[in-house]
């Protein structure tokens, strides 16, 4: 069984502007999604991430601390998954919840360290 790191991009903008019952109903669908994958054995971790953040540069003796810019490139979140192929982790993802509020998705397998 290979890891998948599954990058949610974008979606804020279109989320935050919803109507608090529409932003409920998406919570419930993540919590419903991410049920079925824990149940299923298929979830290995996964959270939203704070617009705050930190940037190093210069070998890490430049740090930048700014927050991340709104828009369609913005790293929201990341699920970590088990999958046996590049296929079925992209079967997994298809099924997320914030595809609704236009978020894409990077799947990306784990190399595992030799």
């Amino acid at each position: 069984m290979k890891e998948f790191l599954i990058l949610i991009r974008g979606g804020q903008e279109k989320y935050q502007n919803s109507a608090l019952k529409e932003m409920q109903k998406h919570m419930e669908d993540w919590q419903q999604w991410m049920g079925t994958l824990a149940k299923e054995e298929t979830l290995v971790g996964g959270q939203p991430l704070m617009n705050e953040g930190a940037t190093l540069t210069e070998g890490g003796k430049k740090i930048t601390d700014r927050p991340f810019a709104e828009g369609k490139e913005i790293v929201g979140g990341y699920l970590l998954i088990k999958a046996d192929s590049m296929d079925l982790a992209t079967k997994i993802a298809k099924e997320c919840p914030s595809f609704e509020f236009d978020c894409s998705l990077e799947i990306r397998e784990i190399s595992p360290l030799v």
